[in-house]
């Protein structure tokens, strides 16, 4: 299901920071060569992640969902002096081309990329967290909010892709364990009492969530 007016988005993007030269690179060639470039979060949600990074001037990021780096690069563009952002991903082949964007884009050493199962690789780092991005697998995406709850900050931030799910949750029912465990999550996070919450329409939705 196409959520956002193709219009919209280019007009948008018209009238959006523009990319710089490495991220232009990266979108040019995941479309070309990745088998799903559609993952990627592209230049208008790279910007919103640019900048909510930005204010939050985080010391301590967390990715679950490398890809190739795009987002990665985004968010840590926005990190405190000696801050850290750690990125986890499960694909051995994704991983390596996100470690030689991270050189290219000379964040080689602001960037920590983990290679692995995120629910196995999270319990190990010891870390206070200012601002997580989920974006890997769906079915995990609740076990992942468990995880990293407990080490964000009060005031700390998490921001979860794909929450709309090409429009599956929208469906009176909900087919495919994806969509489902999308819902399930979002439900979830409607019940927590603990955090702030806003699901933005941006892409494919996204979830803002403040932890109090």
């Amino acid at each position: 299901m196409e959520l956002i007016n193709p219009k919209a988005e280019t007009y948008a993007a018209l009238y959006s920071s523009k990319e710089d030269a490495v991220l232009q690179r990266i979108i040019a060639e995941t479309e070309q060569s990745h088998k799903q470039p559609h993952m990627l979060s592209g230049h208008l949600q790279g910007q919103f992640l640019e900048i909510i990074s930005k204010l939050v001037q985080p010391q301590r990021i967390l990715e679950i969902g490398t890809m190739v780096g795009y987002s990665s690069i985004c968010l840590a563009k926005g990190l405190a002096v000696e801050g850290i952002l750690h990125t986890i991903e499960m694909r051995e082949a994704d991983a390596a081309v996100a470690k030689a964007n991270f050189e290219q884009a000379g964040m080689q050493d602001r960037i920590q990329l983990h290679v692995g199962n995120a629910q196995e690789i999270i319990p190990q780092l010891n870390e206070t967290w200012d601002l997580v991005f989920i974006d890997a697998d769906k079915t995990g995406y609740a076990r992942y909010y468990e995880l990293v709850k407990p080490r964000l900050r009060s005031g700390g931030l998490i921001l979860a892709d794909n929450v709309l799910f090409h429009g599956d949750v929208l469906e009176e029912e909900i087919k495919g364990k994806n969509g489902k465990a999308v819902h399930a999550f979002n439900e979830l996070i409607a019940a927590d009492e603990e955090v702030e919450k806003i699901m933005l329409t941006l892409r494919d939705g996204l979830f803002l969530i403040r932890k109090k």
